[in-house]
């Protein structure tokens, strides 16, 4: 490659070491002498990224990755390429100056060799791209880095960092969410800032010093300076729009994000002043007051941000009904709702500066950078860089609309355009038409067709269809269907939807295509398809998918028919086949670990109690297994091993699995941490997703994984795996500082104590249940309430959406076990991670 005279002067210029602890740039004497070493540093500066550095030519060359590297070959990430480092910057782990260049946290996340794939050379950089491997602790395989063509006037360079297909490869996003150490010192960042010497070296912290740091992000109304706003509020702009297509756009040249089935809305921001426009300019502030409010609390810049305000269902995805629903109910303005959320796109102006003649990426990036402290429920909308047919496949999979796709170098435009486009997902089935509607002009001889499908022996009506007719088809359609005319209506219908309509005998089938059914079982963005001569009308009935069926195994289940839950009518027979269903999703937490079983014999309305020692009449899948007690002696305590020893239970009147920390065959050594976080009854749900929230950041600066879970109940369980090596008396002591230390910092809002005296208007951080004996309760575990409630894993980023802690039921096994096999929830509550000293 061409070398500069001082390819370190860039470095060397942007720093004052009299000031940063950063090593000075030197380059070697002999040129670096062919090494091939690569690191990556986690730099918390001012937003977080990742820094890969590979060595060639005697310096390090730099990109920062914006949202860290990932796994999975269908992610590209963006990688803006920095100045060259010294090779001496292999070794920095530390925190440079708030006020200097690139002032925050730095950990060296990974490290290891590099080496260009044979037939290759580093030369290729030259040429916009690399192809190389790496053998890192963290870092593997086959990658590849290429250069994005810069558009006129650009000063930086973009570039797109990508795994290739290997061994190596995942389909997840935990390469960066599970590592939150140091490969060097095993430190968490927050051990980094801190200036400690990591966890095997450091001594405990004071719990006062501790409780201090966590208060200045705890403290609640706590008063921070107000921004200084120069420019003025920005007004409405035209949205840009995007154009129909038939197929996703291939290449590199496009990033594809989920196309949210909402409103299309403008928010103009400064400090607290918020206006929300829909895509035609009428100003809509007040309809989505808790989004308003969320949005002011982020104190930002004047800024116009494009996005989409969404509700989501009852298992996370947008649903424009919903919405609707949510809005002729006036609960947007009206309070807080768990199922409203804006996902931001685009960023039109900031700080009075125009950015629509920047490049599609440019402004998301800058996007991301101004709502880096957004939390639920503001997002910005994720993206993928090529791999658009994948996203689609999976949206589609999953019920989704579709997804945009936008020309990464294009800029903004005000109008509809080919730069954005849109690829939807569509549904097709068969439809009886029933009637058809005059149109209003002369130009075609009907408006639309009436459609309707057989429900329980009658026919249902489903809606209009109005597109997708050529202009001979309709002309053989329309005699088709006066041949067919009838005076009565074949099927209810109400006065509105019957208005103006020629019945027609219900003869025809029309193959549909269409995006959803709406809550009202109505087709949505309907499009004609043709007509069906292979079946009969009487044939065609509404093909909604019916759940799997679920039997009890091999269990013999007496007293199906009795009522276990009393408010809802639920069966033991029904709580049965939900256990035999979710069994497998459950396993992996209730197997092999000692349990205690809420059993209610005659229903959770009557007399419950807890059983954890055995006492032989569980049945022969139920096992024992000897635990020595405090007074020198052992008890048999229970523990299950496949679903016949789950459903055993349950004959036996069991609706509650409760669990150890810890195995059967390692009962001494704890591996799962749990803080069960227990509202005051005057405090409503919203303040427990703040608390969960928090501990989960206080954790990751930490250095632990952790992950949340509704219990079932009215509070939500922050669960931290892991690795067995530490005894109870550790586990215990670590649960019960933590606690401690978040109830010094915020001691108006959090309490460690059990006392209900002490609990008043606060929420009680149960750290008790991590002691030696303690129990709690499993995932998918039904729960002894009204409703016949279960406790459900969550994904962190989903917790916003939730209204309360029992949005699922034993009816809900299904929904539970598609959950289970989703992306977000794979790898849910395993980690490998040891205590931190704390």
């Amino acid at each position: 490659m061409g070398k500069r005279s001082d390819p370190l002067a860039s470095y060397n210029a942007k720093r004052d070491f009299t000031k940063t602890a950063e090593p000075k740039g030197e380059v070697p004497a002999n040129g670096g002498a062919g090494g091939r070493r690569f690191i990556v540093q986690k730099h918390a500066a001012s937003r977080l990224h990742w820094d890969l550095r590979l060595e060639i030519d005697g310096v390090l060359k730099s990109w920062a990755v914006t949202k860290g590297p990932s796994r999975d070959p269908a992610v590209k990430r963006l990688a803006v390429r920095t100045e060259d480092h010294p090779l001496s910057y292999a070794q920095f782990e530390g925190t440079i100056p708030a006020r200097e260049y690139g002032g925050g946290t730095v950990m060296l996340w990974d490290r290891g060799t590099w080496a260009p794939i044979a037939g290759k050379s580093a030369a290729d950089l030259e040429d916009g791209h690399l192809h190389f491997t790496l053998d890192g602790e963290r870092m593997k395989g086959e990658w590849l880095l290429i250069r994005l063509k810069p558009r006129p006037g650009e000063k930086r360079e973009n570039w797109l960092l990508r795994k290739i297909g290997d061994d190596h490869a995942a389909p997840d996003e935990a390469l960066v969410e599970h590592h939150l150490t140091s490969v060097s010192t095993g430190r968490s960042m927050a051990e980094i800032a801190a200036g400690t010497r990591g966890s095997a070296a450091s001594a405990r912290a004071d719990q006062k010093d501790v409780a201090a740091g966590m208060a200045k992000a705890t403290k609640p109304g706590a008063k921070r300076p107000r921004r200084r706003l120069a420019a003025k509020l920005p007004g409405f702009r035209a949205p840009q729009l995007a154009t129909l297509v038939d197929a996703v756009p291939t290449g590199n040249g496009w990033m594809h994000e989920i196309k949210f089935d909402g409103y299309r809305a403008l928010i103009a921001a400064r400090g607290e002043d918020v206006r929300v426009f829909t895509r035609s300019g009428q100003d809509w502030t007040a309809k989505f007051g808790p989004l308003v409010a969320a949005i002011a609390a982020l104190d930002l810049p004047a800024a116009l941000i494009d996005g989409e305000i969404v509700a989501h269902d009852a298992v996370g995805n947008p649903d424009f009904s919903a919405l609707q629903a949510l809005l002729k109910r006036g609960r947007g303005a009206q309070g807080p709702d768990d199922s409203l959320a804006f996902y931001a796109f685009d960023l039109l102006e900031a700080d009075g500066v125009d950015l629509t003649a920047l490049a599609n990426i440019e402004r998301k990036e800058r996007l991301e950078a101004l709502l880096a402290a957004a939390e639920p429920p503001i997002h910005v909308a994720d993206h993928v860089i090529g791999a658009g047919e994948q996203l689609l496949r999976a949206m589609c999979g999953a019920g989704q609309e579709g997804i945009i796709s936008k020309a990464i170098d294009a800029p903004y435009l005000h109008k509809r355009s080919h730069s954005w486009v849109k690829v939807k997902c569509i549904r097709r089935q068969e439809f009886v038409i029933v009637g058809w509607k005059a149109s209003t002009t002369n130009a075609r001889p009907f408006a639309s067709l009436l459609l309707a499908q057989h429900e329980d022996g009658s026919l249902a009506y489903k809606g209009n269809v109005g597109t997708g007719f050529g202009d001979e088809e309709l002309g053989r359609m329309a005699a088709r269907l006066r041949r067919l005319e009838r005076k009565t209506p074949p099927l209810d219908v109400d006065r509105a939807a019957a208005r103006g309509v020629t019945w027609v005998k219900p003869a025809l089938v029309a193959e549909i295509a269409f995006a959803e059914f709406t809550a009202q079982g109505r087709v949505r963005h309907a499009s004609f398809a043709g007509l069906r001569a292979d079946k009969p009308a009487r044939e065609v009935a509404s093909e909604t998918p019916a759940p799997p069926p679920v039997t009890a195994s091999d269990v013999d289940i007496t007293n199906r028919d009795r009522v276990i839950f009393p408010d809802t009518g639920q069966t033991k027979g029904e709580l049965a086949d939900y256990y035999a269903a979710i069994a497998p999703a459950m396993l992996p937490f209730v197997a092999e670990r000692p349990v205690s079983l809420v059993r209610c014999p005659q229903g959770r309305a009557r007399k419950c109690f807890f059983q954890k020692h055995d006492s032989g009449a569980l049945g022969d899948a139920v096992r024992h297994v000897p635990i020595r007690q405090k007074d020198g002696g052992s008890e048999d305590y229970l523990f299950v091993t496949d679903q016949r020893g789950i459903l055993q239970c349950v004959q036996m009147g069991t609706i509650e699995f409760h669990a150890w920390g810890s195995r059967v065959d390692a009962v001494d050594q704890p591996e799962r941490m749990i803080f069960d976080l227990d509202p005051d009854e005057g405090l409503d749900f919203e303040a427990v997703k703040r608390a969960a929230t928090e501990i989960r950041a206080h954790l990751a600066d930490l250095g632990l994984i952790s992950f949340a879970m509704l219990s079932g109940g009215k509070g939500v369980h922050v669960v931290i795996p892991l690795t067995p090596g530490h005894d109870w008396d550790t586990h215990k002591d670590f649960a019960r500082r933590f606690a401690e230390a978040l109830s010094l910092a915020a001691p108006d809002r959090f309490t460690a104590t059990m006392s209900k005296a002490r609990r008043s208007g606060k929420i009680f951080i149960d750290w008790l249940r991590n002691q030696r004996g303690a129990t709690a309760v499993i995932p998918f575990s039904a729960r002894a309430r009204a409703g016949a409630p279960v406790a459900v894993p969550i994904a962190w980023d989903e917790l916003a959406k939730f209204e309360d802690a029992h949005p699922f039921a034993i009816g809900d096994a299904e929904a539970l076990l598609h959950r289970a096999k989703s992306p977000a929830l794979q790898g849910w509550g395993f980690a490998a991670q040891s205590l931190p000293a704390f």
